[in-house]
């Protein structure tokens, strides 16, 4: 029997709270999109006029959970696997911004 990640044990819970409540006839994956679009406008709301080290941790706790919540249920909608895709964007990236061009610069990969 395998372990359950981390990840599988979140979107487990996610997918539960939400079947539970039977929200999920509202989670098609644009609304989730959107949903997901709109927490993270409320966590920069909460950098927002602010120095960094000024924003209320717990409002990101808060809002990071929101867009993490989101995600993993969009994921699930669409039967993504979370690492997989990850892991094949960061592979992508690895080849658009190679270290000897992009270590220290916040360039975009079209310019280095």
């Amino acid at each position: 029997m395998q372990n359950k990640s981390d990840l599988q044990t979140l979107t487990e819970s996610v997918v539960t709270f939400t079947t539970e409540r039977d929200w999920d006839q509202f989670h098609n994956p644009k609304d989730l999109a959107l949903a997901l679009s709109i927490e993270a406008a409320e966590l920069n709301e909460v950098f927002l006029w602010k120095k960094p080290e000024d924003a209320n941790i717990d409002k990101i706790k808060e809002e990071l959970a929101d867009v993490f919540t989101y995600a993993l249920l969009l994921a699930d909608k669409c039967n993504l696997d979370i690492k997989e895709i990850v892991l094949e964007k960061q592979k992508r990236n690895a080849e658009k911004y190679p270290v000897e061009k992009a270590k220290g610069v916040a360039t975009k990969y079209n310019e280095l």
